[in-house]
């Protein structure tokens, strides 16, 4: 039975959007071009990309906050209403005037997307939004147990930022947990450990796994690479490698059935870092973690899991 530290304080720093979802009927196609007609019915806004790893903590009942940027529009404004209502007061948001705040929007007829539209700034944020953003950390850091970085490649965590923010943290001695992208994992040297999923692993490294021999290949490479403690591997239904001590553990998944993979990665993030800010060691975060990512692929969406979803499974 896992127990969790509700008075943690954890602190996510990342690529904060909004999910935007336009549902509706569609009973025809539109004479103008051939195309569905969909007659909206209700629309629904969420935090996504590091707002989900938010909505992960929270489910898990333990204290956060977020460092991140927004445009200076109406949609940040959106930002800290959603965050509010997560519990989180956006005191780690930065405005910056040269970009529009992320927001990806569905179309859905009776469940079925049919486009997706986003709006968004992607070139790497400037020199004066970076100070920003490092005057909010310093101000936030000592307050929270450990950190978890959550880069969804939308110009916020530039290499020049993560050195910044990963020298910081070490200094005072907090643990930095990443969930990364890219090709270039380089960028995250010092963290105490990274966790891509199979795919982005197989990428930065170059090398194609296909096997236990290859991943450990992968995940020493990693390592290297990033020069951090332990390297998370995600295989999605494979379940979670750890690499740590020169070592490769692999974790089965404890999925029962997959319906919906999405912000699964999110998830995993989330409950390592609630599972390590709890005292756990690195293998039951990871065993957490685990149960944490088949409860929410066995739901539609971006879904979170509570404690007592998780210890259901244990049963």
């Amino acid at each position: 039975m896992y127990h969790v530290n509700t008075s943690a304080n954890i602190l996510v720093i990342g690529d904060l959007m909004i999910d935007h979802y336009v549902h509706g009927d569609c009973n025809r196609i539109s004479p103008e071009a051939p195309i569905p007609v969909v007659e909206i019915t209700h629309e629904t806004h969420t935090l996504g990309g590091a707002g989900n790893v938010i909505k992960n903590i929270k489910a898990l009942a333990c204290n956060c906050n977020i460092v991140s940027v927004a445009g200076n529009d109406g949609e940040a404004e959106r930002v800290i209403s959603l965050l509010a209502e997560n519990g989180v007061d956006g005191m780690g948001l930065v405005n910056d005037p040269g970009r529009c705040t992320t927001i990806k929007s569905r179309v859905l007829a009776v469940n079925h997307q049919l486009i997706r539209m986003d709006r968004e700034v992607t070139r790497p944020i400037e020199a004066d939004v970076e100070d920003a953003i490092m005057a909010k950390l310093q101000g936030m850091l000592n307050d929270h147990d450990i950190v978890l970085i959550s880069d969804y490649n939308k110009g916020l965590l530039t290499t020049s930022l993560l050195a910044k923010v990963i020298t910081m943290c070490r200094d005072v001695g907090k643990r930095v947990l990443v969930d990364p992208k890219g090709l270039d994992f380089t960028k995250y040297k010092g963290a105490t450990l990274i966790k891509p999923n199979r795919k982005e692993a197989g990428l930065a490294t170059g090398i194609n796994i296909s096997d236990r021999q290859s991943l450990e290949n992968a995940c020493r490479k990693l390592k290297e690479l990033a020069e951090c403690e332990s390297v998370i591997v995600t295989l999605s239904e494979d379940g979670i490698a750890i690499f740590t001590n020169d070592q490769l553990t692999v974790i089965p998944t404890k999925a029962l059935g997959v319906i919906d993979v999405t912000g699964a990665g999110d998830t995993v993030l989330a409950s390592l870092g609630v599972a390590i800010a709890s005292g756990l060691s690195l293998t039951e975060a990871c065993e957490f973690a685990n149960l944490a990512a088949a409860v929410v692929v066995s739901k539609v969406g971006s879904a979170t899991a509570t404690i007592n979803e998780i210890n259901s499974r244990l049963s």
